[in-house]
């Protein structure tokens, strides 16, 4: 489904290459103030304008088509809309019949009987958290003052990120990155034990985000080779601040008041410009595939934003939740 939240709840919907794409959302509060000037900021980062991003220019300027009045939330639902201009569909008429290794291409195909929309990888596009952002200008407002913040950390492996997205751009080919991501000011007691943990909740919405494919808490994978010893964070005071954070700001999938921090990665693009041998569904054998057209060498640079709105979207639901947001905003 094309939903997430319980009292914080969003909907996606469009294609990279329709009309447009949108987001509505519903259960924000009323009395939030909010103007279409709110969202460039954070839409301008999401944008590609740095080398190793794709070509595609969008206005991204977002329309907001209902749940506003004087610039204010009414506690109807929110509708936002942004046209597509930019398109060059042609690009991807030949993925029909020769699916690109790593894309979507060949599930969608097989999923929906070939009537998925793949002109710009359609809803399966990155294109598509274009929503997720502008719902997470919204949220970022109402979970003050938790603060948000991601930073691409490495590209490719390496520290040096301009460097490895320039080597890849030379090769033709792309690499990934991994984003980290810290959460201050958060509140004692959001999330539930087992299936509405925090950790659960963010994990949800973070793998929503195409080319995520790993996720980490804390000390994360490295837990595994420490000793309880060393692992524990050590309690200092009575408002649960700890000596250490390897825990990531979570304990029994609850919020314990220290910085929530995670990190993700975020794999190479799939589509790059050298040669690749995959199979042709035309011609029932293996073929050379090069593609053409406007694609990111390395995702990732674009993602860290986008991390920061999913994080805002879970928090929002969560303290909704905890009624640790009022229904009637106070400005």
């Amino acid at each position: 489904m094309n939903s997430f939240g319980r009292l914080f709840r969003l909907s996606i919907f469009g294609e990279s290459h329709g009309a447009g794409i949108g987001v509505l959302i519903d259960g924000c509060p009323a009395g939030v103030p909010l103007n279409e000037e709110d969202f460039l900021a954070d839409l301008a980062r999401r944008k590609p304008a740095v080398q190793g991003t794709t070509s595609r220019r969008e206005p991204d300027r977002p329309e907001i088509l209902s749940g506003l009045y004087e610039s204010r939330t009414t506690g109807a639902p929110l509708q936002l809309f942004f046209k597509n201009t930019d398109i060059q569909s042609a690009d991807y008429d030949l993925f029909r019949d020769i699916p690109r290794p790593g894309h979507a291409d060949f599930t969608s195909r097989s999923k929906f009987g070939g009537f998925s929309d793949n002109r710009g990888s359609g809803h399966f596009s990155g294109r598509m958290t274009l929503g997720l952002v502008a719902a997470g200008v919204v949220a970022k407002k109402i979970i003050r003052p938790v603060a948000i913040q991601a930073e691409l950390v490495e590209a490719g492996g390496e520290t040096d990120i301009e460097r490895a997205v320039d080597r890849a751009v030379k090769e033709g080919d792309s690499v990934g990155g991994m984003i980290l991501c810290r959460i201050d000011s958060v509140p004692v007691g959001l999330g539930e034990p087992f299936f509405d943990s925090v950790e659960s909740l963010v994990a949800h919405l973070i793998f929503s985000i195409p080319a995520v494919v790993g996720l980490e808490f804390g000390a994360g994978f490295e837990a595994a080779r420490m000793s309880g010893k060393d692992c524990n964070d050590l309690i200092l005071s009575a408002d649960g601040k700890t000596e250490t954070n390897h825990s990531g700001g979570i304990n029994g999938g609850i919020s314990n008041g220290n910085p929530i921090v995670f990190r993700v990665a975020v794999k190479p693009t799939s589509s790059i410009s050298r040669p690749q041998n995959t199979y042709n569904f035309k011609s029932g054998r293996r073929e050379q595939l090069v593609i053409k057209g406007r694609h990111d060498a390395c995702l990732a640079l674009r993602v860290p934003v986008i991390i920061e709105a999913a994080a805002a979207l879970v928090l929002a639901d969560l303290m909704l939740l905890e009624q640790k947001i009022p229904r009637i905003f106070q400005a």
